[in-house]
This record gives C-alpha cells, sequence and structure tokens, in this order.
C-alpha cells in the first residue's frame, strides 16, 4: 500500500493530525495546503500558517497542533529562533507539539541545528506530496525522519564529542545569502537560484553582492573556491 492509499485510509478511518505551516513563501505554503491539505484524503488538516518567527510562535501557541512543518530560514531569527521559543510546547507532557523541518537547504549545519533544536525530523522540499504525509504522521506518532542523504550529517554529528568549529566568515551571512551562496558554488544561474528559492533575479544580485562585500571576494570564481574549501558545496 502506497503513502498516499495509508493517508486516505487513516482520513477515512477518522485518524487526524493538526499541522501548522511555517514559512516565508506564501506561494510555497499554499501549494503544500493543496496538496497535503485535503483532511478527508490525507488526515491532514492544516490548522494555520506563518511567515516569521514571531508569527510562527504566536499561532504555534494559539492552536497548539501535534506537527509543525518548518522551514529553516525564516524572517526573526530563523526555524531555530521557533524551536527555542516553542521549547515548553515540545517538552510538554500530554500533545507535545512535534517538529519537522521542511527546507530547500540541504546543508549539514542546517539540519544539524534544527535537530539540536529539538525537531524531530528534516526532509527537503524535493519531497513528494504523498511522502510529506507519510512523514507527518510518523512524526506525530514520535519517529525521527530524515531524507536519505540528511540521516548522515546527524549521525556523524552525534556520533562526535567535539563541538563544530566557528567559521568567522560564514556568520558574517545571513541564512539567505548562505543558501545563495551554496548554490551558486554549484553553478545554478541566477535565474535557477531565484526560481528555487523563490525570489526575484535582482534579489539573488543583491544577495551575491552582499557575500562578495563580506567575505572579500571579487567574483563567482572565487566565491565558489571559498566554498568548497568549507565543503559547503
Amino acid at each position: 500500500m502506497t503513502a498516499e492509499q495509508t493517508g486516505q485510509t487513516e482520513g477515512a478511518a477518522g485518524r487526524r493530525v493538526r499541522v501548522v505551516l511555517v514559512d516565508d513563501h506564501r506561494m510555497f505554503r499554499t501549494g503544500v495546503q493543496a496538496e497535503i491539505g485535503r483532511t478527508d484524503l490525507t488526515g491532514v488538516e492544516v490548522v494555520g500558517e506563518a511567515a516569521d518567527v514571531d508569527q510562527a510562535v504566536t499561532v504555534i501557541t494559539a492552536t497548539r497542533p501535534e506537527v509543525v512543518l518548518l522551514d529553516v530560514h525564516l524572517p526573526g531569527g530563523g526555524g531555530v529562533e521557533v524551536l527555542r521559543r516553542c521549547a515548553s510546547l515540545m517538552a510538554a507532557s500530554e500533545n507535545p507539539v512535534r517538529f519537522l523541518a521542511l527546507s530547500v537547504s540541504d546543508a549539514a549545519e542546517d539540519v544539524i541545528g534544527v535537530i539540536r533544536g529539538g525537531a524531530r525530523g528534516y526532509v527537503t522540499k524535493t519531497i513528494t506530496g504523498t511522502d510529506l504525509v507519510d512523514s507527518v504522521f510518523r512524526v506525530q506518532d514520535g519517529d525521527a525522519v530524515f531524507s536519505p542523504r540528511l540521516a548522515g550529517f546527524v549521525l556523524d554529528a552525534f556520533a562526535s564529542t567535539d563541538a563544530p568549529p566557528v567559521d568567522e566568515d560564514l556568520d558574517r551571512l545571513t541564512q539567505r545569502e548562505r543558501e545563495v551562496l551554496r548554490l551558486i558554488a554549484r553553478g545554478y544561474a541566477y535565474k535557477e537560484i531565484a526560481k528555487q528559492l523563490f525570489i526575484s533575479v535582482k534579489t539573488v544580485e543583491s544577495h551575491v553582492s552582499a557575500v562578495l562585500r563580506k567575505l572579500q571576494l571579487s567574483n563567482r570564481h572565487e566565491l565558489t573556491r571559498w566554498a568548497t574549501a568549507r565543503r559547503l558545496v
């Protein structure tokens, strides 16, 4: 039986999971809502949405969903800040709120950061609607869920007793600038980056200029070498 069939069976049988969507791109939230929010078919009921950290904390506190789909990069401090401010809800002995990161980023530091913050899993935005529904129910049940290649980041991080080194240069960049940096280093054109991150080409250009200025680099070729040397690609 496929995950979609399972979701339909669970929805028809009366099983439900209440979900809040947290992502700063309205079009993406609308797409996720359309894909998984057909409650009678999937069992998923979207009870709230938020576009930044403050909105997220307010909506999550008010609705107390079983699962929050959380983007890593948000205005106001990112997904980690949402997790920090919702720590008491995650720790509740009855009906805890569980978080599943859903992000375009597949960077190790992003994965490890939200898992350390208390998220139960991390999947990328390439996931299908069917698999996302399955992941939401698994997180509701208390399972840990990861896109296949991301699980290794977590195992490696928690197997090591050494804290990750601080990179002062990287810390100068915002989360969005880091996303753009990685995509540039992977050879993406500005138009491709804009489409991937749901932003305009002009915004991509602004982010690239900011990255070059902060890192004191001259062009995208130097930027690619810089990112590759730090294993960010």
